[in-house]
């Protein structure tokens, strides 16, 4: 299935990637009320979607919206209660950036029922596709892996201090997925990722993440430097940096690692 904002790649594997935050489309009607085209599309999850490009050969299903964060974070949980409680963090529809400036010209911020508006449109598509695949691959296998898949600068003061860990692994304290499957993720991603750290699950880990009913959901957050060179400061003539197949293949590889742990662990019968 595929629309203008929404794609939904099927594989036949017990394996769903989610992609909430690759895009960048802004409705035309909506830009003008941006401080800058620039400002609202650069905390996306840059080139996520092309590092794991190799997902559907593999069999997994691929649910990917192309609607930008700052009109509606498909991550962030419908109510707007807050996945982080004491913590700085974005909205449903976010009013500023990941380092605090504003993203709506003075007077324009969506009220509430341009919020409602924007989460039947986009946000709840997207998790009723991802709702329909994880319901059609459980029919087929005993147990499905949701990986949802993220990445962030690896310095963003006003979120974390200093600089992020390469692989950040959420599973909503471990309520999210079976402890097999964080461990297999874990043992895939190298000597030293963190679990349930700063990023421990936006709301499509806890939200469709079921262990009782044979959906483990798992959310990786990578620092981008993993697959590109950070800027110090990032502006509009240099982020986000163009796309290097060649410094991403290391990354690449180890995500291949990792997806692979995830299937084996799908798969493998159930101690």
């Amino acid at each position: 299935m595929t629309t203008a904002w929404l794609s939904v790649t099927r594989g036949d594997a017990p394996l769903v990637i989610g992609l909430p935050h690759t895009g960048t489309a802004i409705a035309a009607d909506l830009l003008p009320q941006f401080v800058s085209p620039w400002l609202a599309r650069r905390d996306a999850d840059w080139w996520i979607d092309r590092l794991y490009g190799f997902a559907a050969a593999m069999g997994a299903t691929v649910v990917h919206t192309a609607i930008s964060r700052s009109v509606i974070d498909a991550n962030r949980d419908p109510s707007g209660v807050s996945l982080y409680p004491g913590q700085v963090t974005t909205g449903l529809c976010p009013t500023e950036t990941f380092d605090g400036e504003a993203l709506y010209r003075p007077g324009l911020d969506p009220d509430a029922a341009e919020i409602e508006r924007r989460r039947i449109r986009w946000h709840a598509p997207y998790h009723a596709a991802l709702t329909e695949e994880l319901a059609r691959l459980r029919a087929r296998h005993p147990r499905v892996v949701l990986y949802d898949a993220h990445s962030i600068r690896s310095r963003v003061p006003r979120l974390f201090d200093g600089e992020l860990p390469q692989f950040n692994i959420g599973t909503n304290s471990g309520a999210s997925c079976d402890p097999g499957l964080t461990a297999a993720v874990a043992a895939a991603s190298g000597p030293s990722p963190i679990i349930n750290g700063r990023f421990k699950g936006g709301y499509t880990t806890r939200h469709h993440g079921n262990p009782g009913a044979g959906v483990h959901a798992v959310q990786m957050e990578l620092a981008m430097r993993g697959y590109l060179d950070e800027p110090a400061t990032p502006d509009a003539d240099n982020w986000p940096p163009a796309y290097d197949a060649a410094r991403a293949e290391p990354m690449v590889a180890t995500l291949k690692t990792i997806l692979t742990a995830c299937l084996d662990w799908a798969t493998k019968e159930p101690s």
